[in-house]
Parts: structure tokens; C-alpha cells; sequence
């Protein structure tokens, strides 16, 4: 990232609610402190298309807010135990994306059927089963935490889902895959007949192919850019 982090964070949050994200006023990213002391993340009580850098909040690892107005997310226990169990995450993201969260609710695996697949799975995307209530201590936090484990993302059944990556540029462009990948299963799925996928040697080379660092990097600076052109997304709840 070579933005300040408020800045990303406000341009995660716009690209999440561009790509129809957004849940009335639910939803929230996250960056880690370059300092270490603590997560930046979307404030409550705001739109993700409406968060600015003068708005986005500095928690402490224990939710205090150290900088920013407003009231902080009650969920914040995501974004600190994620990063508390994971030093290589630099970025987290929670969104109700609605066709994640129906597949997840279906109890169907995803599968590669398509190339934004492929950037999860193989392995399998786990699933957090302990509650489909908010996240709002510490120890649920932690649970969700050790489903997600090493992977890139997790279903909260009959939630949302959370994605991670080394930073939120990254973070946020899994979570518009994993929409995006969910979306194509449902729409293959009601075609009928028997749905075909890619072998796990074929899913991890188009992983390599399509979504190496540097293929990551253009198309986040392309949904920066598309921010310029659209209005955002209307709210999906």
C-alpha cells in the first residue's frame, strides 16, 4: 500500500460498496497499524460507500478507540483476534455479501467452476458454524480465528464472510471474488444437469496464472479507478 492507511481503508470500504456490498450501514475493513497498535477500521453507524480517511478509526487491540469520531463496530473482535493469531494478515474484511451468504446457508461447498473459484479453493473455504449472531467478544473472535486458520476467507453461516490477505487492497478484492465465485456456482447450479469444475493441478495453475501480485495490484488500482466513473451500488440487504 502506498496510500495512508486511513486512505485505504476508505477506499476499501467504497469498493466494497460499489461492487454491491454494502448492507445499509453494516458491513466493515480493516488495516493493520503500521505502528502496532492496533487495527484502522470503518466506523459504525456509516455506509461503506461513505467512508472517508477523516472518519476511519484507530482501535486498540482490546477495541478502544485511540483516534476517530463516532462509535466503533461491536464485530471489531474479527478484525483484532484474525490479526492477533495472524502476522502475515495485514488486511481483514466482514461484508454480508448476498450470494455467499446463501450458498454458505445451503450448505454446498464451492467449487471451482469458475476462475474466481479458483482463488480459494483448493482447500475447502471453512466454515464458522459456532453462532450466526454477531461476533462480539473476544473468545468468538478467536474461534473464528481458528476456523479460518491459514486460508484466505471463511463463511459465517447465515452471517457474512470475513477475507483476509498480506494487506486490505488484497483482503478486499477476496471478498469480491468469493461474491463473485458464489454467484456463479448459484447461476450454474440452476442450469441443472451436472455442474463440471476444475482438478485441483488445473485450479492451482489458473490461481498462479490470474492472480499472481502483480495481476492483484492492477486490478485493485482499476477498482480505484472505477470509483471516478460509478455511482455506487445501491445497498443490498
Amino acid at each position: 500500500m502506498t496510500e495512508p492507511v486511513t486512505e485505504t481503508v476508505a477506499l476499501s470500504s467504497r469498493v466494497l460498496g460499489d461492487a454491491g456490498h454494502g448492507d445499509y450501514i453494516w458491513g466493515h475493513s480493516s488495516a493493520r497499524d503500521p505502528d502496532g497498535r492496533g487495527v484502522w477500521i470503518k466506523p459504525s453507524g456509516y455506509g461503506l460507500e461513505e467512508i472517508t480517511p477523516d472518519i476511519v478509526q484507530l482501535l486498540d487491540w482490546d477495541g478502544g478507540i485511540l483516534h476517530g469520531p463516532g462509535r466503533r463496530h461491536v464485530e471489531y473482535p474479527i478484525h483484532t483476534e484474525i490479526m492477533a493469531a495472524r502476522p502475515d494478515v495485514g488486511g481483514v474484511v466482514h461484508t454480508h455479501s448476498p450470494h455467499a451468504v446463501a450458498l454458505a446457508a445451503a450448505g454446498q461447498e464451492l467449487r471451482p467452476v469458475s476462475h474466481a473459484a479458483n482463488y480459494f479453493t483448493p482447500p475447502s473455504v471453512p466454515r464458522f458454524t459456532d453462532t450466526a449472531d454477531l461476533i462480539v467478544t473476544a473468545e468468538l473472535g478467536r474461534s473464528v480465528a481458528a476456523t479460518i486458520a491459514d486460508t484466505q476467507a471463511v463463511f459465517l453461516v447465515n452471517h457474512g464472510i470475513v477475507t483476509v490477505g498480506p494487506d486490505l487492497p488484497t483482503a478486499t478484492i477476496a471478498a469480491l471474488l468469493l461474491e463473485d465465485a458464489a454467484r456463479q456456482q448459484l447461476l450454474t447450479v440452476g442450469y441443472g444437469g451436472l455442474p463440471t469444475w476444475s482438478q485441483t493441478e488445473e485450479s492451482l495453475a489458473k490461481r498462479e496464472r490470474i492472480y499472481h501480485p502483480a495481476a492483484l495490484d492492477q486490478l485493485w488500482q482499476y477498482l480505484v479507478r472505477r470509483l471516478d466513473r460509478h455511482v455506487p451500488a445501491a445497498p443490498v440487504g
